[in-house]
C-alpha cells in the first residue's frame, strides 16, 4: 500500500508540473511583448554624446488620448523609466531617462504604454 501510494505522489507532482511548465509557456506564447504601444510612432535612441541617456520621440496618431514613456535596460544598474508623457491626438513629444553611471550603459530601449 506504501509504495502504491508513493507512485501515486510521485505521479500527481510530475502531472503538477507538466502543467504548469504548459501553462507558463502558453502565456509566453499569447502575450507578446509590442515594440510600440498601440496608436503612438516612436523614434527611440542613445543621447548623442552620452550612451547613459536614451530617449522615445512619439507622436501620437490616434483619435484617443495616449500616455507613454521610455524604459532603459540598464546593464548591470537598475533598470529606469522616463517621465510619462500624455499626448493629445496629432500631438508629439519626448521622454527621457538615464541609466547610472555604474554599469555598461544602456543595453536595451522601449515605449512603454
Amino acid at each position: 500500500m506504501k509504495k502504491t501510494l508513493g507512485n501515486l505522489s510521485r505521479r500527481a507532482a510530475a502531472t503538477g508540473l507538466a502543467t504548469a511548465l504548459a501553462m507558463a509557456g502558453g502565456l509566453a506564447v499569447a502575450a507578446p511583448a509590442s515594440a510600440t504601444p498601440p496608436g503612438l510612432s516612436c523614434d527611440t535612441g542613445k543621447h548623442a554624446v552620452d550612451d547613459y541617456t536614451g530617449y522615445a520621440l512619439c507622436r501620437n496618431n490616434g483619435s484617443t488620448t495616449r500616455t507613454f514613456w521610455v524604459h532603459l535596460v540598464c546593464g548591470w544598474s537598475p533598470d529606469v523609466d522616463g517621465e510619462h508623457v500624455t499626448l493629445a491626438p496629432g500631438q508629439s513629444g519626448q521622454s527621457t531617462a538615464h541609466c547610472a553611471g555604474l554599469g555598461t550603459g544602456i543595453g536595451g530601449i522601449s515605449v512603454r504604454p
